[in-house]
């Protein structure tokens, strides 16, 4: 499936996620969609797309994530999110992870 040109690999007994990550220096920030959290940040770690945005400004760093029941949910989420400006989503990543620690370890073992 394909979703504003994203390939979606869809799981639906995990539902979806919404997810930042950011690069070392926090300065670049990455929105995304996907029905896997663990297998599309590895994805990420592992600059798995070549030649991507994500893959070029080396977004590696998970500093937040939402869950939600359906795919269909954190796509809705997601396009939401991507009308903000960066300061917004700044405040969100604050809210929850005032430090922009990288989260990966929390969702080790999913």
């Amino acid at each position: 499936m394909t979703v504003d040109g994203k390939i979606i690999i869809q799981n639906m007994e995990r539902g979806g996620a919404i997810y930042f990550v950011t690069n070392k220096t926090n300065s670049v920030l990455y929105v995304g969609v996907t029905s896997d959290l663990f297998v599309r940040i590895q994805q990420h770690r592992e600059h798995f797309f070549k030649g991507s945005f994500s893959d070029k400004y080396n977004t590696e760093k998970l500093v937040y994530y939402e869950l939600f029941g359906s795919i269909e949910e954190a796509i809705t989420r997601e396009k939401e999110i991507k009308k903000w400006r960066r300061e917004k989503k700044n405040a969100l990543i604050n809210l929850k992870n005032p430090e922009w620690k990288d989260l990966w370890e929390d969702i080790q073992g999913w």
